[in-house]
């Protein structure tokens, strides 16, 4: 089976959302008061978390900490108001990469199945 266009879009809506959340560590740490440990830690960890998911994308628990990781994007704009507005927008597209992708791997998973049943030489076309 050919590679999973579920993970492909998922995996670059994770990666952009990275660079956005590591871009938003300055940011956080010149309009909020916290110190600089902290600052870092909570501009970049998410950042860090959502490449690990990129490259996790295998099992379903990595979609669903996807989905935690948008909500934490969205949480963000507590301390960076943009984040609202940007969370939101990755957890828009988030959501229809996932669900356009398992919506298109079904279909394929159905296709290939028929395929391998039409090509099957021990099956019987006509069973009267």
């Amino acid at each position: 089976m050919n590679r999973s266009p579920r993970r492909g879009m998922c995996a670059a809506i994770l990666s952009l959302e990275a660079i956005t959340l590591g871009l938003s560590t300055p940011v956080l740490l010149t309009l909020t008061d916290v110190s600089v440990p902290v600052g870092l830690a909570v501009g970049l960890g998410p950042a860090v978390f959502a490449l690990l998911l990129a490259g996790a994308l295998r099992s379903e628990g990595a979609y669903r900490a996807g989905w935690v990781l948008q909500g934490v994007a969205i949480s963000l704009g507590v301390l960076v108001p943009m984040m609202f507005f940007l969370g939101a927008v990755f957890g828009l597209l988030w959501g229809t990469a996932d669900l356009l992708g398992r919506k298109i791997d079904r279909e394929r998973a159905a296709a290939y199945a028929a395929l391998e049943d039409s090509s099957d030489p021990h099956s019987d076309p006509d069973p009267a």
